[in-house]
């Protein structure tokens, strides 16, 4: 079956901001008195803030879940999001997915801020059929709902016809759970047996490797 819609994860993947995001979680935790080795942060990015916080803060509640999430959205904002760069070709990827008839969405456990940001970052407008964010779900990935929605905006469209492209196993798994294939890309910095275990079809270094490989890859089967 024809990839018909390819389901793009934005942070490590489509832009370059995995590390901020690390540096932005550790200076919320540092404000509430946790310490963590930024590898161990890293291991958790790809998750939205219901995920993230219960696996390192399993005692916080959900008033203080919610205070971190804000804490690390407002530090990201302020400090990070206008230093965030797209990766190489990371525009000229979804504009080839547009021209090919794939309907290209981004779905994302970022805010809907940040991703109205990324959409212009990435001048990416003109070529998007849907976006899902964190605001649109009750769970993040791992959880299937950020692609399950996303499905709900393609009407008519075979979940063996889409496929996903992600940075961390997180994306891979909520994939599967909605029964959508995905290709991962090494961006992330998340390490090939992360990604294997988890359930990729296929792994590249970056989307501009993805774009070389085209044809060839299962985007383009």
């Amino acid at each position: 079956m024809p990839i018909n819609a390819i389901l793009f994860d934005i942070d490590g993947t489509l832009v370059d901001t995995n590390d901020m995001h690390v540096l932005a979680w550790e200076e919320a935790f540092a404000g509430v008195g946790a310490t963590f080795d930024r590898q161990v942060i890293h291991d958790q990015i790809g998750k939205g803030t219901d995920m993230l916080v219960p696996t390192l803060l399993p005692d916080a509640d959900e008033d203080q879940q919610e205070a971190l999430g804000e804490t690390h959205g407002e530090i990201f904002k302020a400090k990070y999001l206008d230093k965030a760069k797209p990766f190489a070709q990371a525009h000229a990827l979804l504009a080839h997915a547009h021209e090919l008839g794939q309907q290209v969405v981004l779905a994302s456990s970022a805010s809907e801020a940040e991703l109205e940001h990324y959409i212009d970052l990435l001048d990416a407008r003109a070529l998007i059929a849907a976006t899902t964010s964190s605001d649109d779900v009750e769970k993040t990935k791992p959880a299937p709902d950020i692609f399950a929605t996303a499905l709900k905006k393609l009407p008519g469209i075979d979940p063996g016809s889409v496929i996903v492209v992600g940075d961390t196993p997180y994306d891979i798994e909520a994939a599967a759970k909605c029964g959508i294939a995905a290709v991962a890309v090494r961006s992330g910095k998340f390490k090939d047996a992360q990604l294997q275990s988890a359930g990729a079809v296929a792994i590249y270094d970056d989307v501009a490797a993805l774009l070389a490989d085209y044809a060839t890859s299962p985007l383009g089967r």
